[in-house]
């Protein structure tokens, strides 16, 4: 059995011409997706296409070009081998799972189609659901907003802010939410604004729309979301466009779960998702697509202090026009004795872009140990990394970043990277090196590295490079 969710734009909502879309059930009628446009690359800003939908069982796709006639197209990621068909105008495949696809035609990647085909939701909230607090279309005040979610018994049960379909705009731009809360952004809608969770607990935010940021100056709505000194926190299904800064930022909280989110960003600073002083963080399924590092790890920064550990990120699409897809450990605690990255885990990941011209910030799987930090147990398992613009593969150092860091690092120990694979031209070598013969790297090993198919089995010139300040570097088959 087959199911297609097909969800309306707002009015108001600003869409791309480049393509149309079409989607539906094995032989029954087409249903056209509206084609947002979306902005890709903060070193040449581009407008590119972004349409998404939810299935469940085989599900037919049509993307007409309407830009510029076909004479050759692409999906990615290629580890997804999908098979399709094309003629001068149209590209046809078949779904049968959830994918979150780029879709380039002539060899294109900057006005491409990124096509989110979601898993249908499960037991999603309704506008009359007791408990829930339904917010009109229209411009509300975040004030108003949280006057609605009072509660005068002490606050202990879950109340449910639902965004209905069309264009929210919260005149403070920011939305404060409180402990116990559900925020519902159902498909369609758009919220022009981004969401805060300071000092709570047991919060869930998800749907299948859009926080709209790309009209916002730098210091209006600063990030996506932020998470910050909290725990129990949940993100799932929705869609971030061009937040000033991160798209989601993360500052001494635990036992967040973010699944099935996507993200696009144009600006400096704008990671995907950081983390700082974190624990118990837990990554899935998600396609972020930015102008700085996808996702980074850090320890104490600001106003967020300690150790960062037992980390996953599976199943992940990760698109860096500019810096690292994988970035851990420039920041920490450089006053004191250093903080520990540890137990992090990365698996089952396509990296479709790294570009990078500065080489100090080159890797597309990059630990980089600054202010005294000490990282350790980290697994790379997995990974699979397309042909990228300007960059390295890998990039492990103790280090000392004058622009970030008062301090070196300290130490880098027990990492792995097991089924780590690479097709493409434009690498530079990768680098394993140690600061100073305190400050080393150890207990580095490479089971199953390839690098256009072939398998490395050592520290090849023009491959991977060591400096004295490492031990135990190993490889296998």
């Amino acid at each position: 059995m087959s199911l297609l969710k097909i969800y309306d734009a707002p009015s108001g909502a600003v869409k791309s011409d480049d393509f149309a879309v079409y989607a539906r059930m094995s032989g029954g009628d087409w249903q056209e997706l509206f084609v947002y446009e979306v902005k890709v690359d903060m070193h040449q800003v581009t407008r590119s296409s972004m349409a998404y939908f939810d299935m469940e069982g085989e599900i037919e796709v049509r993307v007409v070009s309407r830009k510029q006639p076909i004479q050759e197209a692409v999906i990615r990621p290629l580890s997804y081998e999908l098979a399709f068909t094309h003629d001068e105008h149209r590209v046809e495949f078949t779904l049968s799972e959830p994918r979150k696809c780029s879709i380039e035609i002539n060899g294109d990647r900057f006005s491409n189609l990124h096509l989110f085909a979601n898993p249908c939701e499960q037991d999603a909230p309704q506008a009359n659901d007791s408990g829930t607090v339904y917010v009109k279309p229209g411009i509300h005040r975040t004030d108003e907003l949280l006057a609605l979610l009072e509660r005068p018994d002490g606050g202990t049960d879950r109340r449910t802010l639902y965004f209905a379909p069309g264009m929210h705009h919260i005149e403070e731009t920011i939305l404060r939410i409180l402990s116990r809360t559900t925020v519902y952004i159902a498909g369609g809608a758009i919220v022009a604004g981004s969401m805060v969770c300071d000092q709570v607990q047991d919060v869930i935010i998800r749907g299948r729309g859009i926080l709209y940021l790309s009209e916002f100056p730098r210091f209006s709505a600063f990030r996506g979301i932020r998470i910050m000194f909290s725990r129990n926190i949940t993100v799932e299904g929705i869609i971030t466009l061009d937040p000033p800064h991160y798209s989601i930022y993360l500052g001494k909280s635990r036992d967040v779960r973010i699944s099935n989110f996507k993200s696009f960003s144009t600006r400096g600073w704008s990671d995907g998702i950081d983390m700082m002083a974190c624990t118990d963080i837990d990554i899935d399924d998600v396609f972020l697509r930015t102008s700085d590092d996808c996702i980074a790890v850090y320890g104490s920064r600001w106003g967020y202090r300690g150790d960062s550990g037992r980390i996953r990120v599976r199943n992940a699409v990760l698109w860096a026009d500019v810096a690292h897809p994988l970035m851990m450990g420039t920041h920490g605690d450089d006053e004191g004795a250093g903080d520990h990255i540890y137990d992090v885990q990365f698996e089952n990941i396509d990296i479709l872009e790294h570009h990078e011209p500065q080489v100090n910030y080159m890797g597309a799987m990059a630990i980089n140990a600054g202010d005294h930090n000490t990282i350790r147990d980290i697994v790379y398992r997995n990974i699979r990394v397309e042909d990228f613009e300007l960059g390295r593969l890998i990039d492990v150092r103790v280090m000392w970043n004058h622009d970030y860091n008062p301090a070196p690092g300290r130490r880098i120990y027990n990492i792995s990277f097991e089924d780590i694979r690479y097709q493409g031209t434009r690498h530079k070598p990768s680098r394993i090196m140690g600061y100073d013969e305190e400050k080393t790297v150890s207990n580095v090993r490479f089971k199953g590295l390839y690098i256009n198919h072939q398998l490395v089995l050592g520290p090849e010139e023009g491959v991977l490079e060591l400096n004295e300040y490492t031990d135990g570097i190993t490889f296998e088959a």
